[in-house]
């Protein structure tokens, strides 16, 4: 069978991007072997880190593929498009005109996988236990309008918000929001390892090496009760080096599907092969972001105008198309273009890139030039690329004349621990939204308790721009607010955001539901894989 390139645009306009069904959307059959599912994902628990898989620790596309198949929340994101829906609730919604009361009533019969019945004290148990331990990753943050958690019976839920939050069904589709048992996860400290016990679709055994998992066994859950429709019953995501072994193993036929993370040279020579190979290549539209990350305390960026002439100088056009190509597209801002709310506000401000304005920018501030920084980039979390994308970063900058621009690349297990310290002054980070509203490209990065520790505060963003922005529940009418963040962003650069970028999955053609296996948010949907006939 040839393979096709199955293209799922991301819908410009409302909240959720649109998934097309087609080719490789068809139900399989469960039964029969394990699926084999191939990453580049690294799972490491560490003196820093020692709690990777703990919902109110984990955040993270690669942590939070393990916990969206086995720990169920009230809310889910559909499976196409659309506002979440009910999955351990059957239902919820808010009970007062001011978005400030949310009240869930959980399904019948729920139990954690171990088969005990799970109850709104359950419920209020996790939400808690998430917020009281704040856990630095700032993960805790999505839950910051919760007020106080009220149970009412055992299958009543109730959310008391600290100001109105229309986006707060989505926060309880993320996995902070995940149910947990009480036997299994104290109430004041993280669980360590990679134990995950919880209601959803699978339940998890960890093959490990040392303080690593090399592998997640993932088999079907019989006690799970919700709206998933399971489709296999066993799936086994294997963790590899880098791109090229994952590859290999799917030719070789180790493994049926490889997702995160390819390279732009895999990916392009798939999409080339379409008429010799046995490999669906399924491309999904691109709410993945590229960023630089500033300490503003750092003496080499404290002042604004340093920051400024960097955002001059960055040739977003020449970087994509040397590193990506096709597979990624320029950026004005952290809100990306799909998303209702963006405004081109870097573009705006800057223009085309100068050399001239630059320089004159860091003349007026009277620094001296050249400016001496360290890039730092992750070398094994967000693909191969990155290291060239770093490398041609430095190149704008040094030939600039205006910077001394090295690159320092370290392992991610590494390279979280230090930004949080403070011990960077320039960071690339990935995005990958919790869900797909314009307020999760802002509130994590500039509300209190953003998950980068960053110094950077403004009180318009944190008081009035960000509270007014969700008080809207057509989020169309949030523009206003969110389009003065995004210039403030573009006058103050606490965050220079370079490109958004595509999501590509391939697998082999007997492997179906593949055009379902994202989500909006960029995470595993594995319940949606079988093994069949795709178109």
């Amino acid at each position: 069978m040839n393979r096709k390139t199955l293209v799922l645009p991301a819908v410009v306009g409302l909240l959720a991007p649109v998934l097309a069904a087609c080719g490789g959307a068809d139900s399989g059959s469960g039964g029969g072997d394990a699926i084999v599912v191939g990453t580049t994902d690294r799972f490491t628990a560490t003196k820093d880190a020692p709690a990777p898989l703990d919902p109110a620790y984990a955040y993270d596309v690669g942590t939070w593929n393990i916990l969206r198949q086995t720990v169920q929340t009230l809310m889910i994101q559909p499976k196409g498009e659309g506002e979440p829906v009910p999955e351990a609730a059957e239902s919820c919604g808010f009970t007062d005109s001011g978005s400030e009361r949310y009240a869930c009533k959980l399904r019948s019969d729920l139990k954690f996988s171990n088969g005990d019945a799970i109850t709104a004290e359950d419920v209020k148990f996790s939400i808690d236990r998430a917020r009281a331990i704040k856990a630095d990753s700032g993960v805790f943050a999505l839950l910051s309008t919760v007020d106080t958690v009220e149970t009412k019976g055992d299958n009543e839920v109730i959310f008391h918000l600290k100001t109105a939050d229309a986006t707060f069904p989505f926060k309880l589709s993320t996995p902070v929001a995940g149910i947990v048992n009480p036997d299994d996860y104290e109430k004041g400290k993280l669980r360590e390892g990679f134990s995950v016990d919880g209601s959803g679709p699978y339940t998890l055994k960890a093959e490990t090496d040392g303080d690593e998992m090399t592998k997640a066994v993932f088999t079907k859950n019989p006690h799970y009760k919700g709206t998933l429709t399971v489709n296999n019953d066993k799936v086994d995501m294997v963790s590899y080096e880098d791109a090229d072994d994952m590859g290999t193993a799917l030719d070789k036929g180790d493994i049926d599907l490889m997702t995160r993370s390819m390279s732009p040279e895999q990916i392009q020579k798939l999409s080339e092969s379409a008429a010799d190979s046995d490999i669906d290549l399924v491309e999904i539209g691109g709410l993945e972001i590229r960023y630089l990350a500033f300490n503003t305390d750092a003496p080499e960026v404290k002042t604004k105008a340093v920051r400024q002439a960097m955002a001059q100088v960055v040739d977003r056009d020449h970087l994509v198309s040397e590193v990506y190509g096709s597979q990624a597209e320029s950026l004005y801002s952290l809100v990306p273009a799909s998303i209702t709310g963006h405004s081109n506000s870097f573009f705006n401000k800057y223009g085309e890139p100068s050399v001239t304005k630059a320089k004159d920018l860091l003349a007026k501030a009277n620094i001296s030039t050249p400016v001496k920084l360290t890039l730092n980039y992750t070398t094994d979390h967000y693909g191969p690329a990155t290291k060239q994308e770093f490398e041609l970063l430095k190149e704008q900058l040094n030939d600039s004349g205006l910077f001394d621009v090295t690159v320092k690349g370290a392992a991610w297990d590494t390279f979280v621990p230090a930004e949080r310290k403070g011990e960077y002054e320039v960071w690339g980070m990935g995005w990958f939204p919790d869900f797909p509203d314009a307020d999760n490209y802002v509130a994590p990065f500039l509300d209190k308790d953003n998950f980068l520790k960053s110094p950077y505060t403004n009180s318009d963003i944190i008081n009035d721009l960000i509270p007014q922005s969700r008080r809207e529940a057509d989020r169309l009418s949030a523009g206003k607010s969110l389009t003065e963040i995004q210039d403030i962003v573009a006058e103050d650069v606490p965050l220079l955001p370079l490109w958004q970028g595509k999501q590509y999955v391939a697998a082999n053609t007997d492997i179906t539901g593949t055009a379902y296996v994202l989500n909006s948010s960029a995470t595993l949907q594995l319940w949606e894989l079988g093994r069949g006939v795709s178109n």
